[in-house]
Protein backbone atom coordinates (compact mmCIF):
# COMPACT_ATOMS: atom_id res chain seq x y z
CA UNK A 1 0.00 0.00 0.00
CA UNK A 2 1.11 3.56 -0.67
CA UNK A 3 0.77 6.46 1.76
CA UNK A 4 -2.40 8.31 0.78
CA UNK A 5 -0.54 11.26 -0.66
CA UNK A 6 2.37 9.51 -2.40
CA UNK A 7 0.86 8.97 -5.86
CA UNK A 8 -0.42 12.56 -6.27
CA UNK A 9 2.81 13.88 -4.76
CA UNK A 10 4.90 11.95 -7.31
CA UNK A 11 2.61 13.18 -10.12
CA UNK A 12 2.99 16.75 -8.93
CA UNK A 13 6.77 16.48 -8.69
CA UNK A 14 7.05 15.09 -12.23
CA UNK A 15 4.89 17.92 -13.56
CA UNK A 16 6.82 20.58 -11.66
CA UNK A 17 10.28 19.29 -12.59
CA UNK A 18 9.60 17.93 -16.09
CA UNK A 19 11.74 20.63 -17.74
CA UNK A 20 14.32 20.91 -14.98
CA UNK A 21 17.89 19.66 -14.83
CA UNK A 22 19.17 16.57 -13.07
CA UNK A 23 20.87 18.79 -10.51
CA UNK A 24 17.61 20.57 -9.71
CA UNK A 25 15.78 17.27 -9.29
CA UNK A 26 18.50 15.82 -7.06
CA UNK A 27 18.80 19.01 -4.99
CA UNK A 28 15.06 18.94 -4.31
CA UNK A 29 15.16 15.26 -3.44
CA UNK A 30 18.01 15.72 -0.97
CA UNK A 31 16.96 18.98 0.68
CA UNK A 32 13.16 19.17 0.58
CA UNK A 33 10.97 17.68 3.28
CA UNK A 34 8.51 16.83 0.51
CA UNK A 35 10.80 14.00 -0.61
CA UNK A 36 11.47 12.69 2.88
CA UNK A 37 14.50 10.67 3.94
CA UNK A 38 16.34 9.26 0.92
CA UNK A 39 19.38 7.07 0.28
CA UNK A 40 21.40 6.78 -2.92
CA UNK A 41 21.78 3.16 -4.04
CA UNK A 42 24.95 2.85 -6.10
CA UNK A 43 26.66 -0.07 -7.80
CA UNK A 44 29.89 1.96 -8.23
CA UNK A 45 29.65 0.80 -11.81
CA UNK A 46 30.50 2.30 -15.19
CA UNK A 47 28.44 5.50 -14.82
CA UNK A 48 27.88 5.64 -11.06
CA UNK A 49 30.44 8.35 -10.46
CA UNK A 50 28.11 11.00 -11.90
CA UNK A 51 25.43 10.73 -9.21
CA UNK A 52 28.02 10.06 -6.52
CA UNK A 53 29.78 13.29 -7.44
CA UNK A 54 26.51 15.24 -7.51
CA UNK A 55 25.59 13.92 -4.07
CA UNK A 56 29.03 14.81 -2.72
CA UNK A 57 28.49 18.40 -3.87
CA UNK A 58 24.86 18.83 -2.82
CA UNK A 59 24.72 16.85 0.44
CA UNK A 60 27.81 14.83 1.26
CA UNK A 61 26.28 13.08 4.26
CA UNK A 62 23.56 11.44 2.14
CA UNK A 63 23.44 7.71 2.94
CA UNK A 64 25.00 5.77 0.06
CA UNK A 65 24.13 2.07 -0.08
CA UNK A 66 26.51 -0.29 -1.89
CA UNK A 67 25.46 -3.92 -2.32
CA UNK A 68 28.41 -6.27 -2.07
CA UNK A 69 27.16 -9.49 -3.65
CA UNK A 70 30.51 -11.15 -2.89
CA UNK A 71 30.66 -11.92 -6.61
CA UNK A 72 31.80 -8.51 -7.81
CA UNK A 73 34.91 -7.80 -9.84
CA UNK A 74 37.94 -6.94 -7.73
CA UNK A 75 38.19 -3.78 -9.83
CA UNK A 76 34.73 -2.70 -8.63
CA UNK A 77 35.65 -3.18 -4.98
CA UNK A 78 38.85 -1.18 -5.36
CA UNK A 79 37.04 1.54 -7.35
CA UNK A 80 34.39 1.77 -4.64
CA UNK A 81 36.96 2.33 -1.92
CA UNK A 82 38.97 4.87 -3.90
CA UNK A 83 35.94 6.80 -5.11
CA UNK A 84 34.29 7.00 -1.69
CA UNK A 85 37.49 8.42 -0.25
CA UNK A 86 38.07 10.86 -3.10
CA UNK A 87 34.52 12.23 -2.95
CA UNK A 88 34.46 12.36 0.84
CA UNK A 89 31.24 10.36 1.18
CA UNK A 90 30.34 10.51 4.86
CA UNK A 91 27.73 7.76 5.16
CA UNK A 92 28.68 4.79 2.99
CA UNK A 93 26.78 1.64 3.94
CA UNK A 94 28.08 -1.64 2.53
CA UNK A 95 25.42 -4.35 2.70
CA UNK A 96 25.31 -8.02 1.79
CA UNK A 97 23.27 -11.15 2.37
CA UNK A 98 23.81 -12.76 5.75
CA UNK A 99 26.00 -15.84 6.12
CA UNK A 100 22.93 -17.82 7.14
CA UNK A 101 21.07 -16.79 3.97
CA UNK A 102 24.01 -17.74 1.76
CA UNK A 103 24.54 -21.05 3.57
CA UNK A 104 20.89 -21.94 3.09
CA UNK A 105 20.29 -20.83 -0.51
CA UNK A 106 23.71 -20.93 -2.17
CA UNK A 107 26.19 -22.92 -0.08
CA UNK A 108 28.44 -23.82 -3.03
CA UNK A 109 28.22 -20.46 -4.81
CA UNK A 110 26.66 -21.90 -7.98
CA UNK A 111 23.10 -20.60 -7.70
CA UNK A 112 23.79 -18.09 -10.50
CA UNK A 113 24.40 -21.03 -12.87
CA UNK A 114 21.00 -22.55 -12.12
CA UNK A 115 18.72 -19.59 -11.43
CA UNK A 116 19.97 -16.05 -12.02
CA UNK A 117 16.78 -14.48 -10.68
CA UNK A 118 17.06 -16.39 -7.41
CA UNK A 119 20.72 -15.43 -7.09
CA UNK A 120 19.96 -11.74 -7.66
CA UNK A 121 17.15 -11.88 -5.12
CA UNK A 122 19.37 -13.52 -2.54
CA UNK A 123 22.44 -11.34 -3.00
CA UNK A 124 20.89 -8.02 -4.08
CA UNK A 125 17.16 -7.51 -3.74
CA UNK A 126 16.60 -8.95 -0.27
CA UNK A 127 19.57 -7.18 1.37
CA UNK A 128 18.56 -3.91 -0.29
CA UNK A 129 14.95 -4.06 0.86
CA UNK A 130 16.24 -4.69 4.37
CA UNK A 131 18.64 -1.75 4.15
CA UNK A 132 15.94 0.61 2.85
CA UNK A 133 13.67 0.07 5.82
CA UNK A 134 13.23 3.41 7.54
CA UNK A 135 13.82 5.44 4.37
CA UNK A 136 11.03 7.24 2.52
CA UNK A 137 12.66 6.52 -0.82
CA UNK A 138 15.84 6.00 -2.78
CA UNK A 139 17.81 7.52 -5.63
CA UNK A 140 18.83 5.49 -8.69
CA UNK A 141 21.09 6.08 -11.69
CA UNK A 142 18.71 4.61 -14.26
CA UNK A 143 18.29 6.40 -17.59
CA UNK A 144 15.84 6.19 -20.47
CA UNK A 145 18.54 5.59 -23.07
CA UNK A 146 19.38 2.27 -21.39
CA UNK A 147 16.25 0.96 -23.07
CA UNK A 148 13.97 -1.90 -22.18
CA UNK A 149 11.85 -1.26 -19.12
CA UNK A 150 13.71 2.01 -18.56
CA UNK A 151 12.72 3.84 -21.75
CA UNK A 152 9.74 5.63 -20.17
CA UNK A 153 11.31 6.58 -16.85
CA UNK A 154 10.14 9.67 -15.01
CA UNK A 155 12.18 11.64 -12.51
CA UNK A 156 9.96 10.43 -9.67
CA UNK A 157 8.23 7.06 -9.27
CA UNK A 158 6.16 5.23 -6.72
CA UNK A 159 7.27 1.80 -5.56
CA UNK A 160 4.26 -0.40 -5.00
CA UNK A 161 4.22 -2.54 -1.93
CA UNK A 162 6.74 -0.47 0.02
CA UNK A 163 5.27 3.03 0.27
CA UNK A 164 8.57 4.47 -0.96
CA UNK A 165 9.45 6.95 -3.68
CA UNK A 166 12.18 6.37 -6.26
CA UNK A 167 14.07 9.27 -7.76
CA UNK A 168 15.85 9.03 -11.13
CA UNK A 169 17.66 12.36 -11.59
CA UNK A 170 19.45 11.22 -14.76
CA UNK A 171 16.35 9.72 -16.41
CA UNK A 172 16.41 12.14 -19.36
CA UNK A 173 20.16 12.21 -19.91
CA UNK A 174 21.75 10.90 -23.10
CA UNK A 175 24.90 8.77 -23.08
CA UNK A 176 26.92 11.79 -24.24
CA UNK A 177 25.65 13.82 -21.28
CA UNK A 178 27.10 11.25 -18.90
CA UNK A 179 30.48 11.22 -20.61
CA UNK A 180 30.60 15.03 -20.82
CA UNK A 181 29.87 15.36 -17.10
CA UNK A 182 32.65 12.92 -16.24
CA UNK A 183 35.13 14.74 -18.47
CA UNK A 184 34.24 18.25 -17.32
CA UNK A 185 34.52 17.27 -13.67
CA UNK A 186 37.63 15.13 -14.20
CA UNK A 187 36.05 12.11 -12.58
CA UNK A 188 37.82 8.73 -12.51
CA UNK A 189 36.34 6.01 -14.71
CA UNK A 190 35.71 2.45 -13.69
CA UNK A 191 38.82 0.56 -14.87
CA UNK A 192 36.77 -2.11 -16.68
CA UNK A 193 35.14 0.38 -19.05
CA UNK A 194 38.25 0.61 -21.22
CA UNK A 195 38.30 -3.18 -21.37
CA UNK A 196 34.90 -3.40 -23.04
CA UNK A 197 32.51 -3.39 -20.08
CA UNK A 198 30.05 -0.47 -20.49
CA UNK A 199 27.67 -2.04 -17.93
CA UNK A 200 29.18 -3.81 -14.94
CA UNK A 201 27.55 -6.20 -12.51
CA UNK A 202 28.67 -9.42 -10.89
CA UNK A 203 31.68 -11.14 -12.41
CA UNK A 204 30.01 -14.46 -13.40
CA UNK A 205 27.12 -12.70 -15.14
CA UNK A 206 28.94 -9.84 -16.92
CA UNK A 207 30.84 -10.14 -20.20
CA UNK A 208 32.54 -7.67 -22.56
CA UNK A 209 30.42 -5.93 -25.17
CA UNK A 210 31.46 -5.75 -28.82
CA UNK A 211 31.31 -2.53 -30.82
CA UNK A 212 27.76 -1.91 -32.02
CA UNK A 213 26.12 -4.09 -29.37
CA UNK A 214 23.69 -2.70 -26.83
CA UNK A 215 25.69 -1.57 -23.77
CA UNK A 216 23.67 -3.83 -21.48
CA UNK A 217 23.99 -6.90 -23.73
CA UNK A 218 26.90 -8.10 -21.63
CA UNK A 219 24.67 -8.55 -18.61
CA UNK A 220 23.30 -12.10 -18.28
CA UNK A 221 24.31 -12.80 -21.88
CA UNK A 222 22.22 -15.57 -23.41
CA UNK A 223 19.54 -15.24 -20.73
CA UNK A 224 16.16 -13.55 -21.14
CA UNK A 225 16.96 -11.11 -18.35
CA UNK A 226 17.75 -7.40 -18.30
CA UNK A 227 17.30 -6.31 -14.67
CA UNK A 228 18.97 -7.64 -11.53
CA UNK A 229 15.78 -7.47 -9.48
CA UNK A 230 16.35 -4.49 -7.19
CA UNK A 231 13.72 -2.60 -9.22
CA UNK A 232 11.16 -5.34 -8.62
CA UNK A 233 8.86 -5.81 -5.62
CA UNK A 234 7.28 -9.22 -5.19
CA UNK A 235 8.41 -10.11 -8.70
CA UNK A 236 6.80 -7.07 -10.36
CA UNK A 237 8.83 -4.42 -12.19
CA UNK A 238 8.42 -1.05 -10.49
CA UNK A 239 8.54 1.88 -12.91
CA UNK A 240 5.46 3.93 -12.19
CA UNK A 241 5.59 7.67 -12.64
CA UNK A 242 3.01 10.41 -12.86
CA UNK A 243 0.47 8.08 -14.43
CA UNK A 244 0.57 5.68 -11.50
Amino acid sequence: MQPNDLVPRVAGLNEWYRLNSATSVLTHALTSSQAGSLALVSSFGAESVVLLHMVSVIKRDTPVIFIDTEMLFTETLVYQQELAERLGLRDLRIIRASDAEIDTADPDGTLHQRDTDACCALRKAVPLQRALQGFDGWITGRKRYQGGARENLDFFETEDGTGRMKVNPLAHWARDDVQTYMTENRLPRHPLVTRGYPSIGCMPCTSPVAEGEDPRSGRWRGDDKSECGIHFVNGVLQRKGENA
